[in-house]
């Protein structure tokens, strides 16, 4: 099931086994809170079953250590984790962290 959901601060492109949230191609982390966000994730995964979440990180400079606390709270529920388009600096993080090992990184192509 396709769904755009609009009025948050995260945009859904795919709902189901598989969730594939984003932020539409803008650089939000810095604008918008972690809180939100992670309201946001956390309802996603709850009400659509997620086994697997793909975050679109495209336009998304960096990633407060916030979220990356929230993508491995995630994890620990048994969700496998995929970041979508990380920028250089985010990977560099990742890398640093060892997230890395538990995420699955991608470049790939969102049509918007």
């Amino acid at each position: 099931m396709t769904v755009q959901q609009q009025g948050g601060i995260l945009q859904i492109y795919h709902s189901g086994p598989l969730c594939v949230a984003g932020f539409g191609g803008r650089d939000v982390l810095d604008t918008f809170s972690v809180k939100g966000i992670r309201d946001e994730l956390l309802e996603l995964v709850k009400v659509q079953q997620c086994e697997t979440l793909a975050l679109d990180l495209t336009g998304v400079k960096l990633i407060p250590s916030g979220m990356l606390g929230l993508l491995s709270s995630i994890r620990d529920l048994g969700i496998e984790i995929h970041l979508y388009n990380p920028s250089e600096d985010i990977r560099e993080v990742l890398e640093i962290t060892r997230m890395n090992q538990f995420m699955q990184l991608h470049d790939v192509e969102i049509p918007y």
